[in-house]
């Protein structure tokens, strides 16, 4: 009950709005492990001692979520009206397996006429996700009125890697090979291969009370030309020890698209989060 009371003051926050689209996963950074020391030097331990540490931990579940809230409402020459939920879930079941989702859910209209219903979920398996060198399988499922796609199914597995992990610093990349169906609604539907690659950081500031991260995809098709990336920057200010102020600068491109519609949405949205760790 305390999460939907918090869940329900979210949707009173207010953002600023060009155009809107579902975004790739805005993932929750993976907790520091204990074998990853934490003080100036920054220095990690060997190898043997990463095993023991691993070895030494007790596996217990470990649940972790983020809750993001936004939306504008207008009245007057433009009439608009636009809500938008996103989420990150963690559930790390071991120290090699964990599972993660990045479900979000956008609802917009203008004038009467809507505008953006954009459905993303997805479902993603990582191994080893503590190391240095990952493994990650997921599929995802997504509908868009703004970019007229009835579904589009994806699945995709292939490997991170950890360029920096320090407590306040954070870069990763993934490189995943990804197979694509999507229906279009004018379009005939495509069931192409992609290589996504994803570059992700988060960095703290201030006494951990601001945050920064930044997520950018490129995912060209195999054999053809189709492409589509996206990039996001959020500053984070910490509230309290579980809400804060987040502002976003995201862009997503897709090469096609049904007639009528832009390759290009731009937008920037100033919403609440909550957030468990």
């Amino acid at each position: 009950m305390q999460i939907l009371s918090v869940v329900s003051v979210l949707f009173f926050c207010f953002s600023s709005v060009f155009a809107q689209i579902v975004e790739q996963p805005d993932p929750l950074r993976p907790s520091t492990p204990d074998s990853v020391k934490t003080d100036s030097s920054n220095v990690a331990t060997t190898r043997k001692d990463t095993i023991k540490a691993e070895v030494a931990k007790p596996v217990t579940p470990i649940f972790r979520y983020r809750f993001t809230a936004d939306g504008t409402f207008t009245s007057g020459n433009v009439n608009r009206a636009l809500l938008q939920l996103t989420s990150a879930v963690d559930y790390q079941l071991s120290n090699y397996f964990k599972l993660s989702s990045n479900p979000s859910f956008v609802y917009g209209k203008q004038n009467g006429l809507l505008a953006e219903r954009e459905w993303f979920g997805d479902l993603r398996t990582t191994y080893r996700h503590e190391q240095r060198l990952y493994y990650l399988a997921f599929g995802s499922y997504e509908r868009s009125n703004l970019r007229q796609i009835n579904h589009r199914w994806t699945i995709a597995g292939g490997a991170g890697f950890k360029v920096l992990n320090r407590k306040r610093a954070y870069i990763s990349i993934t490189d995943v090979l990804m197979q694509e169906y999507t229906d279009f609604l004018e379009l005939d539907d495509i069931n192409i291969f992609r290589n996504s690659t994803r570059l992700y950081g988060e960095y703290v500031f201030g006494k951990d009370r601001f945050t920064v991260t930044h997520t950018a995809f490129y995912q060209p098709a195999l054999g053809q030309y189709n492409v589509r990336w996206n990039a996001s920057v959020s500053v984070q200010v910490k509230l309290t020890a579980a809400t804060s102020l987040r502002t976003t600068l995201a862009n997503a491109y897709e090469s096609l698209v049904v007639p009528g519609r832009q390759n290009n949405d731009l937008r920037f949205t100033v919403g609440l989060v909550y957030e468990k760790k």
